[in-house]
C-alpha cells in the first residue's frame, strides 16, 4: 500500500455505497457447517449463472468453506441482524459454534440453509482468484429459493447495518 494512501478514509468513503448482506455457508472436508458474513456479494452472469463475493485473505472460515467445493449465499433480512454479526466475528468454541441454537435446513447440494433467510443461493466454486487483501470467489449457481413474505433485505450502509424497501 502507498505510505500516503488512507485506508481509513478509504473505508469511510466507500461506505457510502450500500452493498447487500448475506453469509455464505458451506461445510469443510469433514462435514463441519461454517459461515461468514459477506458485504461483497455479486451477481456476476446469467448464461451461464454465476455470482461472486470477496471473502478476506485472513479468514479462517473461507479456508474450512473452501474445502467443501461448494457454498449457498443465504440473504439477510433487516430484521436478522444477530446472524449478521454472529457470522461476522470470531466465534467462541470454534466455527460450528455460529450454528449453536439454529434450525440450519440443508440445501440440494448439502450446505448450510439458514433460517428466515430472504433468499438461498447455492453453488459450486468455479474459480478462487487473488484480489489484494481479498479473493474473488466465482461460484455457479446450482439452485435458488427466494422466501417473499419474510421482509426486506439487510444491507450495510455507513457502517450500520439497516433494510431497504422498494418504491412502490
Amino acid at each position: 500500500m502507498e505510505a500516503n494512501f488512507d485506508s481509513a478514509r478509504f473505508r469511510q468513503v466507500l461506505g457510502h455505497l450500500p452493498t447487500g448482506v448475506v453469509v455464505v455457508t458451506g461445510v469443510d472436508a469433514t462435514g463441519a457447517p461454517s459461515g461468514i458474513t459477506i458485504g461483497s456479494f455479486v451477481s456476476v452472469s446469467l448464461d451461464p449463472p454465476l455470482v461472486g463475493f470477496f471473502p478476506g485473505n485472513a479468514s479462517r472460515s473461507w479456508s474450512h468453506i473452501a474445502e467443501g467445493k461448494g457454498f449457498c449465499a443465504n440473504v439477510l433480512t433487516s430484521e436478522q441482524d444477530e446472524l449478521c454479526w454472529r457470522f461476522a466475528r470470531e466465534p467462541e468454541g470454534g466455527m460450528s459454534a455460529r450454528f449453536d441454537g439454529l434450525d440450519w435446513a440443508k440445501s440440494p447440494s448439502g450446505m448450510p440453509v439458514l433460517p428466515g433467510a430472504l433468499a438461498a443461493i447455492d453453488c459450486s466454486i468455479e474459480s478462487v482468484t487473488p484480489a489484494g487483501d481479498h479473493s474473488f470467489v466465482l461460484g455457479r449457481v446450482q439452485h435458488l429459493s427466494a422466501n417473499e413474505t419474510v421482509g426486506e433485505a439487510m444491507v450495510f450502509y455507513r457502517g450500520k447495518v439497516t433494510g431497504v424497501t422498494p418504491a412502490q
